[in-house]
């Protein structure tokens, strides 16, 4: 049998479910590498009529993950956008929101804020002044409640969506899956049945999943995490990563400058001139101390 083409569109452990055409395929990769992720574009070989095994990835055009000090998380590859889910209760992590927005900028990925439970009134002005940060920053905020008014939502969110790929991220509790189910017809159908190809049973919201609006409008469905660790990107990386340092990067005394505690660094007396928050420099030092910890 010959070699196909197909789109990954969700991963357990080392199984993969791949669509190609209109059929969906239980893939696994050759040996025990477990490199491919949800968004891969794969040429497969058939091993029995529902089956087949991974021959290689096609290049990637982009590739989100996560990492912390001993190994890497692919959560999505070939994504054209992030959706970043915060609300206005519960509270959000900023933590979590800033990381995300770094390896969107690191990864090539359009980040959007999607500040939703717009209905909560009375939580309402403090969650918009905690979002205005990034709004400031030049991050588009978009205020949406998918419960409360769907219709709206659907208005405001599909023009964004068309044509592209876009992974939602955020926290537990957030309204991530209101506003998935919102947005893909069938999805909750649709992850069901993905989990039972994937035999992943009670895992069901702990995997990636795409799902396909058309043949060029994908959504991805990430389960709620926590932490967004960024062990795995260089001091480099994360310097450019930040917007707001932009203007100031190659304005240091020194030309290898770190940053944290040079004379003379741009960046830091931008800083105190408030021109960068603090709260993002205290992330930029977090993130260069943990890229320093990396044991793999």
């Amino acid at each position: 049998m010959g070699v196909e083409a197909g789109v990954v569109i969700a991963a357990h452990g080392r199984h993969y479910l791949v669509q190609a055409g209109d059929t969906r395929v239980h893939c696994v990769t050759r040996g025990k590498k477990s490199d491919v992720a949800v968004g891969d574009v794969v040429h497969w070989k058939r091993t029995s009529p529902d089956q087949g095994v991974i021959e290689r990835i096609e290049e990637r055009k982009t590739l989100l993950y996560r990492s912390d000090q001993y190994k890497s998380k692919l959560l999505a590859a070939n994504l054209t956008q992030l959706f970043i889910v915060v609300a206005t209760e519960p509270s959000f992590s900023d933590d979590l929101v800033s990381r995300a927005l770094v390896a969107a900028e690191a990864g090539g990925i359009r980040p959007y804020i999607l500040l939703n439970k717009m209905d909560v009134a009375e939580a309402v002005p403090k969650a918009r002044e905690r979002v205005a940060l990034y709004a400031r920053l030049g991050y588009p905020v978009l205020e949406v409640s998918a419960r409360s008014a769907p219709e709206e939502t659907k208005a405001q969110l599909e023009p964004l969506l068309a044509g592209q790929s876009t992974i939602l991220i955020g926290q537990s509790g957030m309204g991530k899956s209101s506003l998935i189910n919102l947005l893909v017809p069938g999805a909750e159908l649709a992850t069901r049945e993905i989990s039972a190809a994937l035999d992943s049973g009670k895992h069901t919201t702990t995997f990636t999943r795409l799902f396909m609006l058309d043949g060029k409008t994908f959504i991805i469905d990430s389960p709620g995490f926590q932490e967004f660790g960024l062990y795995h990107l260089t001091e480099g990386m994360l310097e450019r990563a930040f917007r707001e340092f932009g203007p100031h990067l190659g304005n240091c005394r020194f030309y290898n400058c770190h940053h944290l505690a040079e004379p003379g660094c741009a960046i830091l007396s931008a800083v105190e001139q408030g021109e960068i928050t603090a709260m993002r420099h205290a992330l930029y030092q977090q993130l260069v101390h943990e890229s320093s910890q990396k044991l793999y």
